[in-house]
C-alpha cells in the first residue's frame, strides 16, 4: 500500500434527516475537511439504544477525505450533528484509482492567497 493511499479514508456518518445531512456536507465541503459528500437519503437503520433495540429511518453519508482531517471532521460534526451520539465511523482507503486519490489530496487542502 503506497503513502498516497494509506492517508485517505471513508467516513461514514448517520443524520435524522437528508437536510441535516446536506448542512453537515456544506460545513465539511466550504471548510476543506472533505472532497465529496455522498449522501444517501434514506436508509433504514436498527441498532441498540437505551438498552432495547430501535429502529429509524436515517440518511447516510459518505465521506472521502484524508486521515489527518479526521479530528476536524469529528469536532465540526459534534457541534451541529442533532444526535446525542453522532454516528463518525472512518475506515481506511487500501486502493484505488490513482487520479482520484490526487484529488482527494488536491480538494482538502487550502489554496495559499497570494
Amino acid at each position: 500500500m503506497s503513502e498516497k493511499e494509506r492517508n485517505k479514508i471513508i467516513v461514514f456518518i448517520t443524520t435524522e434527516t437528508e437536510k441535516e445531512a446536506q448542512r453537515i456536507s456544506t460545513e465539511l465541503l466550504t471548510k476543506k475537511k472533505v472532497a465529496c459528500v455522498n449522501i444517501l437519503p434514506r436508509v433504514n437503520s436498527s441498532f441498540w439504544w437505551a438498552g432495547k433495540v430501535d429502529q429509524s429511518m436515517e440518511s447516510l453519508m459518505i465521506i472521502k477525505t484524508r486521515e489527518a482531517l479526521l479530528p476536524d471532521i469529528i469536532t465540526i460534526v459534534k457541534k451541529i450533528h442533532t444526535y446525542q451520539v453522532p454516528e463518525i465511523l472512518a475506515l481506511p482507503i487500501i486502493g484505488g484509482n490513482e487520479e482520484s486519490l490526487n484529488w482527494i489530496d488536491e480538494a482538502t487542502t487550502p489554496k495559499i492567497e497570494q
